[in-house]
């Protein structure tokens, strides 16, 4: 029995060995075909099949490493040199790495960004289809990878925050698909030079405060493109100037651990434990990735050797972590030369055949339509001999293009038909030509927003009611109610900001609901704009429906970089893939002083198309539009107007039923002399003027946009003009802001300058901020006396 139980040690242990050294093998293969597709790459921006790359080569071996670790429900919010860790995660092919590369526009191709996105811009589902929540718990999962630097910060916060949510919040224990009781960690990785941006530094404060399962990956090699870490950090080392960060018992704060990005080993051994440790605590904890080396330099638009050392560059051939591992694989007895030379030579093979294949299926289509084109002009050509040797030589330059884009088949297709003129052999063509025009437009100028079930225009409008005796409340008081009954009803809706929780924010709308919905649901946080921003959008990634609030809209500024380039660009970035459906709930409109009044909307509907912005009048309204949001999956900005929370409303019956549709204005006063277009505080200036100017015979038709994005989709507003011929846009934006937005969609986008008897005006503030106290408001926004008078010179014209 001994002899027996020794041998089935033995077949244990050699069948562990062998486990062992052919996980050893595959990673080792794997390390080579990510390197190889890194020098493929290179080349094929080189030569000119590809516009721009930027590698992951060097970091191989460290993110082979981190990805052993990354389990089904966790996350990962990288940057652009991950591909390896992706590949190990078995989240992309090399294949798919190429169609990136090439911008290939399909989405089965490139199922990351449909050639949205430069390469290393990764991305899985969030969404299905019709707008229904993935499993997120059951799959490994890649928030859309972005290119600003250190833009990846605020949002890895936010997905680590909600995995506490949802350990924490019992009501969510009904969604066992989106989250196992908090378990998933955010991987968050990051280069060294980044952390020199002021989006690391507040996450990391955040994350140790806070104290969520966030692990940070600093990839260190030394160089921000061609500076030096010397410049770029204190000491040298995020590590060492990370030290006062480190958790201690009894304290909150981070774990620190510093590697080596060339040992295999040495970086499994740690982040076994220290990974599980972060899952089981939620203690965050920051990777300093050292010795990582750059073969190939920054990118494809430079070589590292015009700033790097001739020693700089011995040290990182020597280290190079492919060549490293070998050496400890050799030295352990774990393979042979032969067989290693075997492995390489089937890495380098199967990139090869995956970039051919994903060149080839990029080409083919194009190459279908050069066809096209070139069948349809000789066709014509014997109809129109006068004009022949001009096709022709068109012809002839199409058909030269070795590897012809898609903008080479259209330039020449419309060259084609202009040469044609009227005559009837264009026909055809231009059938194709327009047949392209929408295939193309479908490639790339589609999902902004949401299109199916889930777009906040189609949600179902349910209008507010009234009982006959409705109380008349404040403004705060029927957003307090709303949102006592709101956190009632939906268990995933969450929300959090400076005040918010405690006192119940500056404007009481959330007052008592904290104790009462639990300190979880509605949060406090830290002065900190930008990654409040960045909580909301990792919440709402994983399928909640955070409300992240913005104190005042001045402070918005802080935050709108996240906003910006990630939430609002999120479902085009992804052709659909991913949702973010945050609400920013914000105050603005008028107040007193440089800092509290202000109203930037041409700054905010310029830079946030992708998200809805609402301006909603009073409280009711706004309520009316929560409501809607929360039905769909669209991110929006809500604008609260600062100066109406204690003006009485009367409070609806339907509360949590009724809701606004999107797009759509409501015409307050009906008149047949002029038009004027406004949204929320500046109504009230513009009814009180509209008083004045009916006691001069002058009737005002006053219209409320309530949304500036979207505008005005069914053209209410030219019917107005219709009627009236005169129109005058009014807002408390600067000059050439919100309100030449308006101009110019009335007036160009619905063709409103064919029914004018006068030039249109914009009755905008000044472009300075406003000047403290009441009289600074009057004299630098709008007021009743100015509405009056430029009605007045208008009717007089």
């Amino acid at each position: 029995m001994e002899k027996l139980m020794d041998q089935d040690l033995i077949a244990s242990e050699k069948l562990s060995f062998d486990h062992f050294r052919e996980e050893v093998l595959r990673d080792y293969q794997l390390a080579c075909e990510s390197r190889e597709a890194s020098l493929m790459g290179r080349k094929e921006v080189l030569t000119g099949k590809a516009k721009f790359g930027i590698f992951g080569d060097g970091k191989e071996v460290a993110q082979i490493a981190a990805a052993k670790f990354f389990r089904p429900g966790d996350f990962r919010a990288g940057y652009y040199r991950d591909q390896t860790f992706v590949f190990a995660s078995k989240l992309a092919t090399v294949e798919q790495f190429f169609a990136q590369l090439y911008a290939n526009p399909d989405i089965n191709q490139d199922p990351f960004s449909a050639g949205r996105q430069m390469n290393s811009h990764f991305a899985t589902p969030n969404v299905d289809e019709e707008g229904n929540w993935m499993p997120l718990a059951y799959q490994k999962n890649v928030s859309s990878d972005m290119a600003p630097t250190a833009g990846q910060m605020p949002r890895a916060l936010g997905l680590a925050y909600a995995s506490k949510v949802f350990r924490n919040v019992d009501g969510l224990k009904d969604f066992p698909e989106l989250s196992n009781n908090g378990n998933e960690v955010c991987f968050c990785t990051i280069g060294d030079a980044s952390t020199s941006e002021g989006h690391f530094w507040e996450a990391v404060n955040a994350a140790g405060v806070m104290q969520v399962p966030l692990a940070i990956f600093v990839w260190d090699d030394g160089y921000g493109i061609s500076v030096p870490k010397k410049y770029q950090t204190t000491k040298g080392s995020i590590s060492e100037v990370l030290k006062g960060f480190q958790q201690r018992d009894g304290s909150n704060g981070l774990d620190i651990y510093r590697l080596k990005g060339w040992d295999y080993a040495g970086m499994v051994e740690v982040m076994e434990p220290a990974i599980q440790k972060i899952r089981d605590t939620h203690i965050p904890a920051v990777f300093h990735v050292e010795e990582i080396t750059q073969p190939q330099g920054h990118s494809t638009s430079g070589s590292h050797e015009r700033y790097k050392s001739p020693e700089r560059l011995e040290w990182e051939r020597a280290f190079d972590c492919i060549k490293k591992f070998r050496e400890w694989i050799l030295e352990n007895v774990l393979s042979s030369e032969e067989e290693l030379n075997d492995l390489e030579i089937r890495a380098k093979e199967n990139v090869r055949d995956a970039k051919n294949r994903a060149w080839s299926i990029y080409l083919q289509p194009i190459k279908d339509q050069v066809t096209r084109v070139l069948e349809l002009t000789r066709n014509v050509v014997p109809q129109v001999p006068e004009k022949a040797a001009r096709l022709n030589e068109l012809v002839t330059r199409l058909e030269a293009e070795k590897e012809p884009m898609r903008r080479d088949v259209m330039h020449t297709l419309h060259q084609v038909i202009e040469t044609l003129g009227r005559h009837d052999s264009a026909f055809w063509l231009k059938d194709y030509y327009r047949e392209l025009k929408e295939l193309n437009a479908s490639l790339y100028n589609t999902h902004l927003y949401n299109e199916g079930p889930k777009s906040a225009l189609n949600v179902t409008p349910v209008p507010v009611t009234y009982s006959a005796d409705a109380p008349m409340l404040n403004g705060y008081e029927v957003l307090n109610r709303y949102f006592d009954q709101l956190f009632t009803t939906n268990p995933k809706v969450i929300a959090f900001g400076e005040d918010v929780g405690y006192i119940g924010d500056v404007n009481q709308g959330f007052a008592g609901l904290q104790a009462k919905h639990g300190e979880f649901r509605i949060s406090d946080t830290g002065i900190r704009e930008l990654t409040i921003m960045g909580q909301g959008v990792g919440a709402a990634f994983r399928g909640l429906r955070p409300i992240a609030e913005i104190q005042y809209l001045d402070y918005l500024l802080y935050g709108l970089q996240p906003l910006s380039d990630d939430v609002a660009t999120t479902h085009y970035r992804t052709s659909g893939k991913q949702s973010c459906p945050l609400i920013v709930r914000t105050r603005g409109h008028r107040l007193e002083g440089i800092w509290h009044s202000g109203s930037p909307m041409g700054m905010i509907i310029n830079s946030l198309r992708g998200m809805y912005v609402c301006v909603p009048r009073n409280m009711v309204q706004a309520v009316g539009m929560y409501n809607t949001l929360l039905k769909a999956n669209d991110p929006a900005i809500m604008i609260e107007c600062l100066n109406g929370y204690r003006l009485k409303e009367k409070m609806p019956d339907n509360l949590n039923e009724f809701t606004l549709p999107l797009g759509i204005p409501e015409v307050l006063r009906s008149g047949s002399d002029i038009t004027i277009v406004s949204y929320g505080a500046t109504l009230r200036i513009v009814q009180e003027a509209a008083n004045m100017l009916a006691e001069s015979g002058v009737q005002c038709e006053i219209v409320d946009v309530q949304t500036l994005l979207p505008f005005d989709i069914n053209h209410k507003i030219l019917e107005s003009l219709k009627k009236t011929n005169r129109i005058l846009f009014a807002d408390e934006d600067v000059p050439g802001g919100a309100a030449a937005y308006m101009f110019n969609h009335v007036m160009e986008v619905q063709g409103g300058y064919r029914w004018l008897d006068v030039a249109p005006r914009t009755l905008t503030a000044k472009a300075h901020r406003p000047a403290y106290a009441s009289d600074g408001d009057y004299f630098s926004k709008p007021n009743v006396e100015d509405v009056f008078e430029v009605v007045k010179e208008m009717m007089a014209e």
